[in-house]
């Protein structure tokens, strides 16, 4: 998916929101929202995916802050409410795949562009997708041999691990998360922190510190496996702006909650429409 022109004001908001968590100098918080808007200026093009926009406007943000992490604290927060929605939903959903699958779907909802009271109301409702290829993937699963499961937000793995258990009855499933911070991308750090690593098992990389995918500086192994998987399970809207640039094979399945416009129309659904679909 291309980045559209009103993905600009996005990317505006992000340069402001990221250099404000990198840093309290306000002469360094100044000097980086000046270098990402013109890194914004110079990068924006409606021939690029936008995560390939965003992932720029971030490293010029930590290189002006000196900030490797800019959004470690808000992970902090969104991890510790995560564990505790999760703890009080998790009993509402069956342990059958449709079950798991929306509950996985549920910890989407939860991002660091939404207010924390819409969160929290969403965290209440059971995804109904709008789109709803479970049945079709729940086959796939069953005849796959190896499978990626690519993670997205970091307060999602509370709610991606019974799914990723249940995907272990049928295939060798690695849990893919970012070798770098980035955003509130899930890293191996946060699971570790968690006291889950153990838990999660088999964990890869992609090599990166990108939202979503971008396949010019991802890892060889991470290429390798992606290219080799029987099925690759993708998370968020990040991922289905990076891979949907690829023609549909039918073995990617996208599970997010379309919270921008732009994911939406691209779909062909209202806002905020949860997605289970198989490309």
């Amino acid at each position: 998916m291309k980045i559209t022109k009103t993905c600009y004001e996005c990317l505006t908001q992000l340069v402001y929101q990221a250099a404000e968590m990198a840093t309290d100098d306000e002469n360094k918080r100044n000097r980086a929202v000046e270098k990402g808007l013109k890194k914004l200026r110079e990068s924006f093009s409606l021939d690029k995916v936008s995560i390939v926009v965003a992932t720029a406007l971030h490293d010029t943000i930590k290189a002006e802050s000196g900030s490797l992490d800019p959004y470690y604290k808000l992970k902090q927060s969104e991890i510790a409410l995560a564990r505790t929605a999760y703890l009080k939903v998790q009993d509402r959903y069956n342990g059958n795949f449709r079950g798991l699958l929306k509950l996985a779907a549920l910890g989407n909802t939860l991002d660091f562009f939404r207010p924390l009271d819409v969160i929290e109301e969403d965290m209440k409702k059971e995804p109904e997708f709008v789109i709803d290829d479970t049945e079709r993937l729940e086959a796939k699963i069953m005849e796959a041999k190896t499978m990626l499961y690519l993670a997205d937000n970091a307060g999602e793995m509370f709610f991606d691990l019974p799914l990723l258990k249940w995907m272990r009855q049928y295939a060798d499933v690695a849990y893919v998360v970012k070798e770098r911070p980035v955003q509130n991308d899930l890293t191996r750090d946060e699971i570790r922190a968690a006291g889950l690593e153990g838990e999660f098992g088999w964990i890869m990389d992609t090599g990166t510190a990108t939202p979503g995918i971008d396949f010019e500086v991802a890892s060889a192994e991470f290429k390798k496996a992606f290219a080799e998987a029987d099925l690759i399970f993708a998370k968020g809207m990040g991922y289905y702006e990076s891979l949907t640039e690829f023609p549909a094979r039918g073995r990617v399945f996208h599970c997010l909650v379309a919270k921008c416009r732009p994911v939406a129309d691209s779909i062909g659904v209202p806002l905020n429409s949860s997605i289970a679909m198989m490309r």
